[in-house]
């Protein structure tokens, strides 16, 4: 695989970003430069310590491959990665291999530094900010708690101390003693090794002195048994989620079966991304419609500051949809707290975007309820027509505008107990026609936010039973879902939207993220998965073979891609004081941002094409 220097010049010429460089900038790179030929499996570098060299893949294949989250970021020859091209918080959690016997050039940083200095043709090609360019660059390698890695970290990395802990016997008295001696807000109780119980500094206040409780009392009496627990292995982004889902502050961490310590809501704000525990804490206290809206105003901030941190797409729609989880349970108990509690059980489900955990700060509402049978219309139709409109006319002060097309809990069709439900989706499924395929679009992307949950799990169960077996209703999904294609031209290229409003942009909700999130309903509906997350679903049917390894690794990163750059457009918005929205001008794209998004497209393009063919050919 040896090369002699002139080689490597005509290579570096004929590549579509270094061929950019003057002949004596691409001879002063190539002398700093080191060549590298590398075998099959063989390790570049670990996680954390390849950031410091830009990486050209001269020929092969490398892997950045992350353990913990198992997941994997493919390159190919004529791609690079590293300093000045890979997130920050990637070069930090992954490793790097190659697959393919292959050959690296290997550019130190400082050589790209100097180069940006005198070729800036070079600059919109290094969108990561280089070590040295900003005062920050180096504070945050030296104290990466200060980033919002928090959203990639392992709990385990935010374990302080060991496990404070006591038996479920012990005094209250002896809880307060204990959590003042070791400087903790919390103690677990353990009884043969395992959790029985947690006592927080809250159960303390609340629970015995506003309550006048005798000290000597078991600690069992105030505790929260068998309390919601993480694994340390799972990131620290579920704690987030965890403890702004139900406004707690604490989480203990396990090890199996074995307790490993105990992750606060303190720990996790000492990062920059969680201020969305606070949020929803702050959610939770509201007691008017008014405290709400003010403090909804506060998600668009969230939005930005976690697209400034580099937080993925992933993580930042499960971010935001917490935040209108809460609003929406909020909105629910004032409600009942002013209309007196349900006469039936039922569950309040969230639909479309919030449905699947993906939303953005520019979002509408779509919500249905689920009533239980023993529902009659003529004694508690108007009690669950009250609730309906208060939440969804709440949602919407809240900046969650009413669905275009009235799909909401207030609307008397999408209020209706289990039964008919039911016939709703045999109906869809048995006869798809126009209308019942654009209903499979929302209804089919449910979510429990509030109430009885099992009403929704035994309809789901139900009808994902039913639709793996419905090959008719599947190939018209399919072909409903061709009608949104990704925006390119018989050349592959970009094709813009030629005229209107928004004339010389890409709608990449409509143009790219809808056809991978039909993707994800139809893969998922021909699996039967329970998977409602598009990401998740992707990744779960290829483990079940509905579509390659390789397929969903493309169309998983095609999405987090062509979502992030939502994410950065609708933030740029918002700083400029315009409401955010879903088209884009490719100006605000370097050549090389633009060259991934057309490659996303294409991915999307690729497998609409493989599914229609499936079910046209009735291979299904």
């Amino acid at each position: 695989m040896s090369s002699s220097p002139t080689d490597l010049s005509d290579i570096l010429a004929q590549h579509r970003v270094w061929g950019l460089l003057s002949a004596s900038a691409r001879q002063d790179l190539l002398a700093q430069s080191q060549v590298l030929d590398l075998q099959a499996s063989g390790l570049v570098a670990s996680a954390g310590q390849w950031g410091a060299y830009l990486w050209l893949i001269l020929q092969g294949r490398v892997d950045l491959e992350d353990p913990e989250l198992v997941r994997t970021h493919t390159l190919l020859t004529g791609e690079s990665f590293g300093a000045g091209v890979t997130p920050w918080t990637l070069q930090q959690s992954c490793h790097v291999t190659c697959t393919q016997d292959s050959r690296l050039l290997q550019v130190p940083e400082a050589c790209l530094l100097a180069l940006l200095s005198r070729e800036p043709v070079l600059s919109p090609f290094l969108p990561v900010p280089l070590d040295g360019q900003y005062p920050s660059a180096k504070a945050k390698a030296a104290a990466p708690g200060t980033d919002t890695n928090l959203l990639s970290m392992r709990l385990q990395n935010l374990i302080k101390h060991p496990p404070v802990t006591l038996p479920p016997q012990a005094s209250v008295l002896e809880v307060a003693r204990t959590m003042r001696e070791r400087g903790v807000s919390s103690v677990m109780l353990v009884e043969q090794e395992h959790l029985f119980g947690l006592v927080t500094d809250r159960d303390l206040r609340n629970r015995v002195v506003a309550e006048g409780l005798d000290l000597s009392r078991p600690a069992a009496d105030i505790a929260t048994l068998a309390p919601m627990t993480l694994d340390k292995r799972s990131p620290a982004f579920e704690a987030l989620l965890l403890m702004a889902r139900h406004n707690i502050h604490h989480v203990p961490v396990m090890d199996g079966q074995r307790i490993a310590g105990m992750v606060t809501a303190t720990d996790l704000t000492q990062q920059q991304s969680t201020s969305a525990v606070y949020l929803a804490g702050d959610i939770h206290q509201q007691s008017s419609l008014d405290g709400l809206v003010a403090i909804s105003q506060r998600v668009k901030s969230l939005q930005q500051n976690l697209s400034a941190a580099h937080t993925s797409a992933y993580n930042t729609g499960h971010v935001i949809t917490t935040i209108t989880d809460a609003l929406t349970c909020r909105l629910i108990h004032l409600a009942e707290a002013e209309l007196g509690p349900p006469p039936v059980d039922y569950v309040w489900v969230a639909a479309g975007s919030q449905g699947r955990c993906e939303q953005t700060a520019k979002s509408d509402q779509d919500n249905c309820m689920v009533l239980h049978d023993a529902y009659d219309p003529a004694l508690h139709g108007e009690y669950f027509k009250a609730l309906a409109r208060r939440v969804c006319d709440g949602l919407a002060a809240c900046g969650y505008i009413h669905c275009p097309g009235e799909m909401m809990a207030m609307t008397d069709q999408w209020r209706q107990p289990l039964r008919v439900w039911r016939q709703y989706f045999q109906h869809w499924i048995n006869v798809p026609d126009p209308k019942a395929l654009m209903l499979v679009t929302v209804f089919f992307d449910l979510r429990a936010v509030h109430g009885q949950h099992e009403l929704l799990h035994s309809l789901r169960q139900e009808v994902l039973a039913h639709t793996a077996k419905q090959s008719l209703f599947l190939a018209y999904v399919v072909g409903n879902a061709q009608k949104q294609r990704p925006p390119l031209n018989l050349f592959g290229q970009i094709s813009l939207i030629r005229s209107g409003e928004h004339a010389g942009t890409v709608d990449l909700k409509h143009q790219a993220i809808a056809p991978i999130v039909d993707l994800g309903r139809i893969y998922a509906l021909a699996a039967g998965l329970h998977e409602v997350n598009t990401s998740d679903r992707i990744e779960k049917a290829a483990q079940l073979g509905e579509l390659s390894s390789q397929g969903s690794r493309d169309l998983r990163d095609a999405l987090e891609f062509v979502s992030s750059q939502r994410i950065t457009h609708q933030s740029l918005r918002l700083q400029q004081g315009l409401e955010p929205d879903n088209y884009l001008p490719l100006q605000e794209l370097s050549n090389f941002e633009r060259g991934h998004l057309r490659d996303a497209f294409s991915v999307i393009q690729s497998l609409q094409n493989v599914l229609g063919q499936r079910y046209q050919s009735g291979q299904f």
